[in-house]
């Protein structure tokens, strides 16, 4: 394809119940969510959700979307643990499977690389083995040392956000860590990316352009052009995450209603009228960005 352009909910329109969707970024930053917010909006349910997670996760568990988490982690950063994920697990609403970041890690490398898993010391001798009995303890074949095989985390989908994409699906990101994103592109059947500023592809023909783009255009399977679609999350060197609107979003949490007016005011409304609401696309680029 030569144009994989689409509007959000034309990615979203080819999802389907019970899917396992792996959603990149990391915490705070860079994740897609206007994409998530284009999923709350649909009927979409029973879903796997595979994350280094933050309020992607939370407002899916809290719509009701999520059948079972893959995770190593669910926060906010400055607010440690993401509230809808915790009123979510203190509940078992949800099944989990929660893992090290590193053991995450090597099971999107595998599925990337098409093995069925990748051998590790990672978990040896933690709770992380006796609450995951499908993750095994297998003997090498070339010394007397136990390892765990980190099963393959195989995604139906991935949605991720760049700084910038062309519509034949060349990604950037500038920031100063591409996270797992890369892996999640490999390790799905399809790849959805929004991204902040559409170019021609005669923008990477520059070198310095070019280094930062970290997987092949094949692995995207559509483009949607979102200014501020990451937005409350970071997306360096572009803005930082909202701190002051994580704040009324975890305050939700407490609240009774609280989840359905969140998304009456941020949700429902579209993500046009989203911007505009959180104080538009300049106020989102003068985000200060974090220091860590």
């Amino acid at each position: 394809m030569t144009n994989k352009n689409m509007t959000a909910a034309d990615a979203v329109a080819q999802l389907r119940d019970g899917m396992t969707i792996g959603i990149g970024g990391w915490g705070p930053r860079r994740k897609p969510m206007a994409l998530v917010r284009e999923i709350l909006r649909s009927p979409l349910k029973d879903l796997t959700v595979v994350a280094y997670g933050g309020a992607d996760v939370g407002m899916l568990c809290a719509a009701g979307k999520v059948k079972k988490l893959i995770f190593a982690f669910v926060s906010l950063d400055f607010i440690p643990l993401e509230p809808y994920f915790r009123k979510a697990r203190q509940a078992a609403a949800i099944d989990v499977m929660e893992i090290d970041e590193g053991m995450f890690m090597l099971g999107l490398k595998a599925a990337a690389m098409g093995v069925p898993y990748i051998p590790t010391r990672i978990g040896l001798g933690t709770d992380v083995i006796r609450h995951n009995p499908d993750i095994k303890v297998i003997a090498s074949p070339y010394d007397d040392k136990d390892w765990v095989a980190m099963p393959a985390l195989h995604l139906d989908a991935a949605l991720l956000h760049v700084d910038r994409a062309s519509a034949r699906g060349v990604c950037q990101v500038k920031g100063p860590d591409i996270y797992m994103d890369d892996l999640f592109a490999r390790a799905a059947k399809a790849t959805y990316v929004s991204c902040d500023e559409l170019v021609d592809d005669a923008f990477f023909a520059d070198g310095d352009e070019a280094r930062y783009v970290f997987w092949e255009r094949s692995m995207t399977t559509g483009v949607v052009h979102l200014p501020g679609g990451a937005h409350p999350t970071s997306c360096a060197p572009l803005h930082g995450f909202d701190a002051r609107h994580f704040k009324e979003y975890a305050a939700s949490a407490k609240e009774d209603g609280g989840w359905e007016q969140y998304v009456e005011r941020y949700v429902a409304c579209g993500e046009d009228e989203y911007i505009k609401r959180v104080g538009g696309i300049d106020a989102i680029r003068k985000l200060a960005l974090p220091v860590y």
